[in-house]
């Protein structure tokens, strides 16, 4: 599923579902890094990040992949 990630001074990083309307904050991460592991969300979903540059540069709009079952 297509998930815009951004930072925010509010929230702090968080996730956007463009198909669903939905803004989540992200609660913890694999890695410091963020890219190539998976992000938990406050709802509950873990989903999966693609391998990116350490350097990309926030908002940015990726494909991750919703662990546990049916896509998101």
């Amino acid at each position: 599923m297509k998930v815009m990630i951004r930072r925010s001074p509010e929230t702090g990083l968080s996730i956007y579902v463009p198909k669903k309307d939905r803004e989540e904050p992200i609660i913890e991460v694999e890695f410091e890094g963020l890219w190539g592991g998976w992000v938990k969300v406050a709802n509950g979903w873990v989903l999966d990040l693609p391998e990116m540059p350490p350097e990309t540069r926030l908002p940015v709009t990726v494909v991750a992949r919703k662990r546990g079952g049916e896509e998101a």
